[in-house]
């Protein structure tokens, strides 16, 4: 493992200070739980630091959901200040997210990096395009959905969270929105469940790293790095709260376009480490 010097130190807590205030910033304003911006941060940072290239990417989709925890918490009840948080649907979401979570560390854990950029890189694609056109043509009137279809797609939505490192928003809202519920119900509702999808996620994470894998790196605890933790959580956790805020009070049409270019460039930023491997 190499080393860094304080010259190099100093511009890498910058970097993530600046990615860690975007990315609480945006948890609170557009539900999307912080991670698909932490999950490149965290993976240029460890790269950085020098740390296994095979594992690098895994320790930044567990660190991701290790910092979402805190930032779903305040960013929910900040949403919930509002009564823009619908518990019926968080309740039909908990138990399905929790299995699909199970079923998402098992791929995390036995997918290689270059497997999981592809992955991130492709969804991040996705949501882009999401936020770009879609995300305000969705349905205004509630659809009426079988409980059963709710399951099956909290149990997708947990499984997709994990070898992505995200939270439950990326995938609550367009799915919320979709189903016509407004999108501060969407936004609100998705930043509580996803709560219980932090916790699980980077439990299991946590759990798989210290069991199955050698991972020598300093201040970790199995995939998640403590350190990487320390300095975003914080950070998001004051700028959550200021992004739910102004969510209840201006027009986010530009606001998502613009979103949605910077996810693209995510995109393929991702797309192109992956090439590297």
């Amino acid at each position: 493992m190499t080393s860094l010097a304080y010259d190099q130190i100093i511009p890498l807590i910058i970097v993530l200070s600046i990615a860690a205030s975007l990315s609480g910033f945006i948890a609170g304003l557009l539900g999307v739980g912080g991670g698909i911006i932490m999950v490149p941060a965290l993976y240029y940072a460890f790269g950085k630091l020098g740390y296994n290239a095979e594992l690098i990417m895994h320790m930044a989709i567990a660190t991701s959901l290790a910092i979402i925890i805190p930032t779903s918490i305040v960013s929910a009840l900040s949403h919930m200040r509002y009564k823009a948080v619908n518990f019926d649907l968080v309740k039909t979401f908990g138990v399905s997210v929790a299995i699909g979570i199970l079923i998402g560390t098992f791929v995390a854990t036995n997918s290689k990096t270059p497997q999981l950029l592809l992955m991130f890189s492709f969804f991040a694609f996705c949501v882009a395009i999401f936020f770009i056109f879609f995300r305000d043509k969705a349905g205004s009137n509630v659809k009426k959905v079988p409980n059963f279809f709710k399951n099956i797609y909290g149990v997708f939505m947990g499984f997709m969270s994990v070898p992505l490192g995200i939270g439950a928003g990326s995938l609550g809202v367009p799915f919320l929105k979709t189903l016509g519920y407004s999108i501060n119900i969407a936004i609100g509702t998705s930043a509580t469940i996803g709560i219980v999808n932090a916790v699980c996620g980077a439990t299991s994470m946590a759990i798989s790293g210290i069991l199955f894998f050698d991972i020598s790196v300093p201040y970790s605890f199995g995939f998640i790095n403590i350190a990487g933790f320390l300095v975003f959580v914080p950070i998001t956790m004051i700028f959550a709260p200021l992004g739910a805020k102004i969510t209840h009070s201006i027009d986010k049409n530009l606001l998502s376009k613009i979103f949605g270019l910077f996810l693209m460039i995510i995109s393929i930023r991702a797309f192109v480490e992956y090439l590297k491997f």
